[in-house]
Parts: C-alpha cells; sequence; structure tokens
C-alpha cells in the first residue's frame, strides 16, 4: 500500500506541482486549500506525512499544524513558506514539524525531505 502524501496549499499550481511530482513518486496524494479540508482529509484518510503552508487565508499554518497535532501527535508535517518568518517557522519547529521549505523551493529537495521523513521512525 503506498504511503499517503497530504499537500495543503492555497496556491493551485504549487498543489498540483507537488501533487504531480509525488504521485511519480508512487504516492497517495490527497490536496486541500484550507485548513478545513486538510483536518477532513487527515480525519478521514490518515496521511503519513503532510506538507503544509504557512501562509493561507482564514486559518494559518500554526493553527493548522495545532490542529493536526491534536487529532494525531504523531503525524508527521514539513512546512512550506513564501516568507522568511523566523518566529512562524519557529514555532512550527517548536510545534512537531520536521523541516521547513521556503518558497520557491527546489522541488528535488522537497521530494528527498518527503522520502526522508515518510520512512522516519
Amino acid at each position: 500500500m503506498a504511503e499517503k502524501v497530504l499537500i495543503v496549499d492555497d496556491q493551485f499550481g504549487i498543489r498540483i506541482l507537488l501533487n504531480e511530482v509525488l504521485q511519480r513518486e508512487g504516492y497517495d496524494t490527497f490536496q486541500a486549500a484550507n485548513g478545513m479540508q486538510a483536518l477532513e482529509i487527515v480525519e478521514q484518510h490518515s496521511p503519513d506525512l503532510v506538507l503544509l503552508d504557512m501562509k493561507i487565508p482564514g486559518m494559518d499554518g500554526i493553527e493548522i499544524l495545532k490542529r493536526l497535532k491534536q487529532k494525531d501527535e504523531e503525524i508527521r508535517v514539513i512546512i512550506m513558506t513564501a516568507h522568511g518568518e523566523l518566529d512562524m517557522i519557529q514555532e512550527a519547529m517548536n510545534l512537531g514539524a520536521l523541516t521547513h521549505f521556503a518558497k520557491p523551493f527546489d522541488i528535488d529537495d522537497i521530494r528527498v525531505a518527503v522520502k526522508k521523513y515518510i520512512k522516519a521512525d
């Protein structure tokens, strides 16, 4: 059974790019444009890893991360941010995020990180 990756980003182009790349790697992928969709997908599909954008209208990445961790303390999350907001990155890491990527990111770096962290125990 393929590992499941949830991509949470309000930017359609980024979701599509990550979706295509990760599907080619053999992962089952899910996409969410906002926090409520992300939480529903986690509830229904229990993804192995979440790629989470920090700047999402409505519920921001920190709030989404907190709620994900409430649902599943062990859920693995990699954060993405378009801005070098060190305080937000630090808070996300304190909440249990595994690593972070600044946009624009190198897609190969994300691919390698997903492979690394989805298997990490």
